[in-house]
């Protein structure tokens, strides 16, 4: 082809694009017809052509951003145009009009005369737009032209004062001692700098206003007066400019006028010399020495320019009647909801560590909405004590441990926290000493007569406190609480399990303690459970939560172990969710921000990462081992997947749910061993499992060089399948699992650290929290849990403080398989470690088939 013309028509989709080739030739399109033509043409089409290309893109891309208005065309038929266009789109148009060649507008015979580029090139963009939404029946749908000569006062008013060349501010002009009026301001869109007052458009007085300016400007002031009643005095006028507001149309246009104008894109200017008061809630006094139940009060006060009003300031605002009262030498807008605030002194009474809060964010809820706190006296004061970043203490008398510097800091923090009533959460990393940290918290507490401390912890870590508090704190008497003859007597630390103290919920509460230690409080991170509602029922002084992974799952389980900590500072746990939780989990960091400073100086949380915490820990290297299935291991594996499959199409809800866990569940005990999935009594073991082959070969090598090393499943009875090989092959090893005994599992512990026993097989759950294990310098995870760190957790048994010797941690996966896609999405998730973290099994559970045969596919 030599050249393309478009023929613009009423309406616009009727419009043609003429491509002229050789001679006469002459082959005509309809806009929609042309469109895939222009938009396949090369750099060697004809000028004609590319410029045509290029307005088709320009108006596409106007289109897929939403831009169309519908109109009448002159012809009375519906039509649809781009709009509104801001000055960038405009300009873009008006680029392309200038570059317009010669041969784009000159059809054939007709005449020496070229139409104009510019109307040209928004008639093809408003065709684009007026062809591309047809699609059904009626007007603004069919494509057929359909007639609605009366719809064309409606069109209008739909683009008044968005596509009418111009858009309408209001001022406020006058003096406040007498009556202010409203003046109308006219923007041509085109040029945002452009403003004029609409007296001076329609008299003509303002340039650069077009001949149409005035009826849009009309048109969007009526359309304004939709939105803010008042206005309508306006259209009674002559030239709708200005109107005076009488008290009334001021009090409504400040209280609600001034926000729905607003959001309809008509902004309102006031004067510079009227000053808005900011309403806030004050929070302070004396304070008591401790913070205990006592409530505190929290009074509005109305500030100007960030300093309070004065009483007599207040009382002039609670008195005034007209919405602008004169303070301090300026105009003072007064809302109803302003002049209620400096009325009103006692507004609320909270409890003493709902304030506290309060302080700490900055803001209260009051009745749904967020309110400014500012906190004043003994509050401002212990607000600026628990953001301070706590000093360390000598150790106390009677420590025999050589404590570090940022455990010094531990433990000092521990101090100034619990000697004010409130509690705390101790959430270094598995490793950094919280058990020594807590015993010189004990110590520092003995002179002060705070009476004794119970520690309720897993009972796989009961000896773990005996032996420790023996140690480092040899003149403290301790006591275990456990067993069919268990008594309280008179020890200074009591330590007891979980199970126990659910059991015994009753006689512990009847017992007075200085301090409640829960270690491993992600026990009872749900607190819901039997075991966290006994352990609420055991009163102290103060509560303190060990923890290295306050957050396993969701920031529910981080409010019940705060909860418990110090009662009331997250609120009741439907409000946790809808003031925290789901916000934080749907990304909005400014409520994220606001947590932080909300549960900062109530959790310490250091890792060994950073920079000055235990520099002398030696390296750790991780590394993924893939492992392939072996032909058993495959078959296997696609028969789960095909035949579960099937049934979850046809299933929904909870029993949907449970196919979806119980198939995750197979497929991992199938990558692990096909004994383990098929439950074998009496099974052979060898060269069946790629896993097994692969640990022997890392056995093998670990301990032909004397090293030692902890293989973690989270199976037991994959645990067993392994005490049976290693057996059978000779390997000197130990299995430890949630039945073992109490008394066996010491014993195991002391053996495997005396290096007695150079493999210890270990259930992730039963030996993943408390055991020192630093006699390992390899770890093995021969399955893979669902969160990253309760792997790190289980790691840090042997990568923790009294470890010399570098540590290779070894994670098996099996190739191609659930295994390999959960490890992708387990290294990505280890960054948000102290965020909301993935629900594991029973959020994949949520996934769509499509989505789940994607994830379990063998590949």
């Amino acid at each position: 082809m030599t050249a393309a013309v478009f023929v613009p028509a009423d309406p616009p989709r009727t419009g043609s694009v003429l491509f002229l080739g050789p001679g006469d030739a002459v082959r005509t399109r309809s806009v929609g017809e042309a469109l895939p033509e222009l938009l396949d043409a090369g750099d060697a089409a004809a000028p004609s052509v590319r410029f045509w290309a290029a307005v088709a893109r320009a108006a596409l891309g106007l289109v897929a951003r939403g831009l169309l208005l519908p109109g009448v065309s002159p012809a009375g038929w519906d039509a649809w145009r781009v709009g509104p266009l801001d000055a960038a789109d405009a300009g873009t148009l008006r680029g392309l009009a200038a570059a317009m060649p010669a041969a784009a507008r000159s059809a054939p015979r007709r005449g020496d005369l070229l139409p104009a580029a510019a109307p040209l090139v928004r008639a093809f963009a408003d065709a684009v737009a007026d062809t591309l939404p047809r699609g059904g029946d009626g007007p603004f749908a069919a494509a057929a032209p359909v007639a609605v000569p009366g719809w064309r006062e409606w069109a209008a008013e739909v683009a008044a004062g968005v596509d009418a060349g111009v858009r309408v501010s209001l001022r406020l002009d006058g003096d406040p001692r007498a009556r202010l009026r409203v003046v109308v301001q006219v923007h041509a869109l085109d040029d945002p700098t452009r403003v004029a007052d609409l007296a001076d458009v329609w008299s003509g007085a303002a340039t650069g206003f077009g001949p149409g300016a005035r009826v849009d400007a009309l048109r969007a002031v009526r359309r304004a007066a939709r939105f803010w009643a008042p206005l309508e005095q306006l259209l009674t006028r002559p030239v709708p400019d200005e109107a005076e507001l009488v008290d009334a149309d001021l009090a409504d246009l400040l209280d609600t006028g001034t926000a729905a104008l607003a959001a309809a894109g008509i902004p309102v200017h006031h004067p510079r010399e009227l000053t808005t008061p900011e309403s806030r809630l004050v929070a302070g006094g004396t304070g008591p020495a401790r913070l205990g139940e006592e409530a505190f009060r929290l009074d509005w006060e109305v500030a100007l320019g960030g300093t309070a009003l004065t009483a007599a300031e207040r009382d002039e605002l609670a008195r005034s009647h007209r919405p602008l009262v004169r303070l301090r030498g300026g105009w003072v807008v007064v809302d109803a909801a302003t002049r209620r605030r400096a009325r009103e002194r006692a507004d609320a009474h909270v409890p003493a560590v709902a304030a506290l809060g309060a302080v700490l964010t900055g803001e209260i809820d009051v009745d749904g909405t967020r309110v400014a706190v500012r906190g004043t006296g003994w509050l401002a004061d212990l607000r600026a004590r628990l953001t301070a970043p706590p000093e360390p203490e000598r150790a106390p008398d009677g420590l025999t441990a050589t404590l570090r510097d940022y455990q010094l800091r531990g433990a000092a923090w521990l101090h100034r926290m619990t000697s004010l009533g409130l509690g705390a959460c101790l959430a270094d990393d598995m490793g950094l000493g919280k058990t020594v940290t807590l015993v010189a918290l004990h110590l520092r507490r003995v002179p002060l007569g705070a009476g004794p401390t119970l520690v309720v912890c897993p009972a796989s870590l009961v000896g773990n406190w005996e032996r420790e508090i023996a140690r480092f704190a040899p003149g403290v008497t301790v006591a275990r609480y456990h067993g069919p003859d268990r008594t309280l007597g008179a020890a200074d630390v009591v330590v007891t399990t979980y199970a126990t103290m659910r059991l015994d919920a009753a006689a512990l509460a009847a017992h007075r303690w200085g301090l409640v230690v829960a270690d491993e409080a992600q026990h009872v991170k749900n607190a819901g459970s039997g075991t966290a509602r006994a352990l609420r029922t055991i009163g102290s002084h103060a509560r303190v939560a060990l923890t290295g992974t306050p957050v396993e799952n969701d920031l529910d389980e981080l409010w019940a172990i705060l909860d418990w900590a110090t009662p009331g500072l997250l609120g009741t746990r439907a409000g946790f969710r809808r003031r925290w939780a789901d916000p934080i989990a749907d990304g909005d960091a400014a409520a994220a921000a606001r947590f932080a400073r909300l549960i900062g100086p109530f959790l310490l949380r250091r890792r060994k990462s950073d920079p000055g915490i235990v520099p002398e820990l030696p390296p750790r290297t991780e590394t993924d081992h893939p492992v392939a299935l072996t032909p058993e291991q495959a078959g296997l594996y696609q028969a789960v997947v095909t035949e579960t499959m099937a049934r979850i199409a046809s299933a929904d809800g909870m029993a949907r749910r449970g196919l979806v866990l119980g198939m995750l569940t197979a497929l991992k005990q199938v990558c692990n061993h096909p004994a383990q999935y098929a439950r074998e009594p009496d099974p052979v073991l060898a060269g069946r499992s790629g896993k097994l082959e692969l640990l022997d070969e890392l056995l093998d090598t670990i301990l032909a060089e004397g090293g030692a090393v902890l293989v973690f499943t989270q199976y037991v009875a994959m645990a067993r399948l392994l005490d049976r090989h290693l057996t059978a092959r000779g390997v000197g090893h130990a299995l430890l699992h949630g039945g073992t005994p109490m008394a066996r599992r010491d014993a195991l512990v002391a053996a495997f650290q005396r290096g007695e026993t150079p493999v210890f097989l270990l259930s992730l759950r039963a030996a993943g929290t408390g055991l020192n294990l630093t006699r390992a310098d390899h770890v093995v995870h021969l399955d893979r849990w669902w969160n990253p760190a309760v792997e790190d957790q289980a790691t840090d048994r042997a990568y923790r403080i009294g470890q010399t010797r570098p540590v290779q941690v070894h994670r098996l996966v099996a190739e191609g398989t659930l295994e390999e896609r959960i490890a992708d999405l387990l290294n990505s998730k280890r960054a948000l470690a102290d965020a909301v973290l993935s629900g594991g099994e029973a959020a994949l559970s949520e996934l769509t088939d499509a989505e789940l045969a994607d994830l379990v596919g063998l590949r």
